[in-house]
This record gives structure tokens, sequence and C-alpha cells, in this order.
């Protein structure tokens, strides 16, 4: 029997480094994980150790690479997919950062925002990126960086700093400091990227007050982002495949007709509509976006972002301690006839789409005497349904309703709450047999500059459905239900 040919997907997550390796019909067959901390410096700042990112990324590489090649297997590719809008900046030389990364969730830039607003800004960001100006990106973290450490700006001036999402920076270390670069979805989530022309915006630049210099080069999403470092992995492993969390886990959905729609659920929730070659101008505060590069070739992509889903689930065990864990949530609420009116506006670094409103707060509605754990469980569940909701109504006003929705990312193993959202949305909801999408998509992408997959079509034989859950809510308690919910939103935004 020769050797099957695998594929090592490097995830580097928001609370977590993964790697996942898959073999040619996207069976998993090692897996290594681990957590590394959260630094909150000051109210709404959220930052990371570069050094942990690095080092529990290369830790779990090591770990999967050695279980999935113990059998005589091996790995001939790695694919990198990365929490987006994350900002690091570092010495070109060295490699050595000069501040921490400044995490996706981060608010710091907010005044910032808001005076480019107040500046008329907005329209021609919009316009060029299909982005807001909304601190959640990663221009403005940038500037930051450059204007508040000791001698950052004169030296990124000078031609001495690197400026990088996650993807950009793990590529740098893991290719010996040889390669700066980053793949075309990545680059369309900095507010500095033009989607339209595929490159660095002037305008843009000047706008965020960003050199031109600090920034990598802009590659396909398959395509020859350098060599490992032979004294890092062992030996040298070409990355082949790149691409940002999300547009990840649309590739690993196989999203590749227009229409085609999937819901990621991590720390955020994340939905994305292809659409095709044609970059949709949102009427409802979405974004537009790159959903995958190939052979030069742009494909577009509706996005909504939302801030806290599985967040809200680590909240519920962490800081209020209703839960042990989250597979307790479903045991808990599927017994609950219904909400008791109760609902959770997950404000807690603000709201993203389609209302941006990085400002207000979180907020707990209709709890009476008889409200106990499980209503507060069943609400938090409940609040990434409605938001969904939100995000899927815009989408549906700016192109089409989707037809289903494959959801993927760690909640959708909650058969409740996958119910739920089929009855909140009014569509077949898809979960398919592998659920690590994520990971999937950049080894998909590795496997195609790798020649394992011969186009997309190719790709798209291995996807299978698990469970299709479809609608079983009667209209009027839909409509019920979602009336609570904006009600909630509106109170909170006053």
């Amino acid at each position: 029997m020769s050797e099957k040919k695998l594929i090592l997907a490097l995830d580097q997550g928001t609370t977590s480094s993964r790697a996942i390796v898959f073999d040619h019909e996207a069976n998993i067959v090692a897996v290594a994980q681990q957590e590394f901390p959260q630094h909150y410096p000051n109210n709404g700042w959220v930052e990371h150790d570069p050094e942990d990112i690095w080092s529990t990324t290369v830790w779990v590489a090591k770990e999967a690479l050695a279980e999935a090649e113990k059998g005589g297997d091996k790995v001939v590719a790695i694919g990198i997919t990365n929490q987006r809008e994350t900002t690091l900046v570092w010495n070109k030389v060295t490699g050595k950062t000069i501040y921490n990364a400044i995490v996706w969730q981060d608010r710091r830039t907010s005044e910032v925002c808001q005076t480019l607003k107040e500046k008329g800004l907005e329209d021609s960001v919009h316009e060029r990126t299909g982005l807001l100006l909304d601190p959640y990106f990663s221009g403005t973290k940038v500037a930051w960086i450059l204007d508040n450490v000791d001698g950052a700006r004169s030296a990124a001036d000078a031609g001495e700093l690197a400026f990088g999402t996650v993807d950009s920076f793990l590529i740098s270390r893991l290719t010996g400091n040889k390669k700066h670069v980053t793949d075309a979805t990545n680059a369309s989530r900095t507010n500095l990227y033009n989607i339209h022309t595929g490159d660095w915006d002037e305008t843009l630049l000047d706008i965020f007050s960003v050199p031109r210099s600090v920034l990598p080069e802009v590659l396909d999403c398959a395509a020859d982002f350098g060599v490992t470092d032979s004294g890092i992995l062992g030996r040298e492993i070409p990355i082949f495949g790149v691409a940002g969390d999300q547009q990840a886990a649309a590739i690993g959905q196989c999203c590749f007709d227009i229409g085609d729609t999937k819901s990621t659920y991590g720390t955020g929730c994340f939905a994305l509509m292809n659409t095709g070659s044609e970059a949709v101008n949102s009427e409802h505060r979405l974004l537009t976006t790159v959903a995958y590069q190939l052979e030069g070739k742009t494909t577009y992509a509706l996005e909504g972002s939302i801030f806290i889903a599985g967040a809200a689930v680590q909240w519920l065990r962490d800081e209020l301690g209703l839960i042990d864990n989250a597979k307790q949530t479903e045991e808990l609420v599927k017994n609950l006839d219904n909400n008791g009116g109760v609902y959770l506006v997950p404000a807690f670094t603000g709201l993203g789409a389609p209302y941006w409103e990085p400002d207000v707060r979180g907020a707990l509605f209709g709890i009476t005497r008889s409200t106990g754990r499980a209503e507060v469980v069943r609400a938090s569940l409940e609040s990434v349904c409605y938001q969904t909701y939100d995000l899927i109504s815009s989408m549906s006003a700016d192109a089409s309703l989707p037809q289903r929705v494959r959801v993927d990312g760690g909640m959708v193993a909650n058969s409740w709450l996958m119910q739920f959202l089929s009855d909140t949305l009014n569509i077949q909801i898809d979960r398919p047999c592998i659920t690590e999408t994520t990971a999937l998509g950049v080894a998909f992408l590795a496997g195609l500059k790798a020649g394992i997959y011969s186009d997309l079509e190719d790709i798209s034989k291995t996807w299978q459905i698990e469970r299709a859950f479809t609608p079983q809510m009667g209209a009027s308690d839909r409509q019920s239900n979602i009336d609570g919910w904006k009600d909630a939103v509106q109170r909170v935004l006053r």
C-alpha cells in the first residue's frame, strides 16, 4: 500500500491554536489543540501575547504531525487559517514583535473611527474596501501601535517594521523570517486594501496613516507562501493555502456557487453568502468582502459579523457559573416550553452587523422571580439565533434569501440550538459530517496547490451532510419571538 499524501491545517483562533491533519477524502487523521491566555489591559481592550500565538501553534503542529505520520503517511503541504483582523507589528530583521497582538474584538480605536466618520470619510472607505469604519478592522489598530510604541512610527517610515494579520505573522516565523506575505481574504479585512483593484490603496493608507512599507505582499488563497524552516517542524514543508477563518469555513463548506451561504458559530458568529464575481454593495450595513481568490480571479461575498456567540456560553460558564461545560446547555433548555419572555442582548463588546454600535453594552430583559438558570441559558442560546436572523434578513434584502444555510463551529453540536435556528430563520439548516470546516477549507486550498485536488468540483465531492434541520415552529410563535428580540435590541440602543 502506497503512503497517503496528507495536509496539515493550522487553525490559529481567538482562544486556542489547533492543528488538524486531513487525508484526500477530507477525513481527520490527527488533531492537537492548545488554549492560551486572553489579556484585557483596559476596558474594551483585548490583546494576545504574540509568543503565546507562536508557541501554541508550533506545539500543536508538531503534535499533529507526529500522530499523523507514525503509520508511514506523509504531510506534503500546510494550510493556515486565522482569527482575522487581529493585528501584529514586528521588526523585519529580528522577527520580534514591538507590541502585543491587538485582537479583532478590541475597541480601543472607537474614538478614532468616530473622528474619521465625522470627517465624512466612511463612504470613501466603504467604496474601496466593502467595510465600515469600525475598530473591528486592522487599519486603526496598526496606526495605534505605530503612534503609541516609542519610536515605532519613525522605524516604520524607515522601512524597518512589518505589519501583518496572524497568518502573515505565522508565515514569517515559520519561514525563518524569509516571507512577508498574506492572502487576498485577510488583506480584504484590514480597511487598507481595495477589493476592486486587488491592491493596497494609497487613499486608504493616507486616511489611516499607515506607510506602505509595512504591508505584506498579497497572494492568491492557493499559492506558494514559502517553506517552513527545517529547524521548526523537523523538515521543510511548503505552505500552499491561506485564508481568514470565515472565508476558510465557506471553502470548507464548499460554498462555491452564487447564493451558497454558511454560518460559523465560534467565539463570534459569521455568516457569508457567495455573490460570485460581483461585489454586491450592501444597503443594510453588511460587509462586502473577498470570499476567495484563485488563479487571480476574485470571488466575493456578503458577510455579517456577530461578536458574541460561543463567547456567551463561555460567559455563562466562567463569569456566572451557571454551567460547567457547553454540553450542559442543551440538556438545561430542551424541556422549557418557551423563553418566558427573557431576552439577552449580548453586546459585551458592542453590537456588530447590521447595527455596528461599538459602544453599547449587553443587557438581560424580562426577568421575573421565576426566572432561573435554565431561562438565562436559553436566552443566551436564543440570542445567537436572533442575531443570525438579523444577518440573514439583511442578506436577503441585499441579494437573495438563501435556500438553506450550512453551519459549522463548536456550537452546532447542540441540536436544540440548530432546530431553534431553523425555526427562527424559517429555512433549512444543514449540519455537515465534518464540522471542522475552517481547518478543512485551508486544507482544500493547500491540496489544490499541491495537486491533490484538481478543481473546486473535485473538492465539492467530499462534502457530506450529517443532519438537516427543517422549520417546525408556527408563524405566530416565530414572529412573537422576533418581535421580543427587536424590542430588546432597541432598548439597548437607546
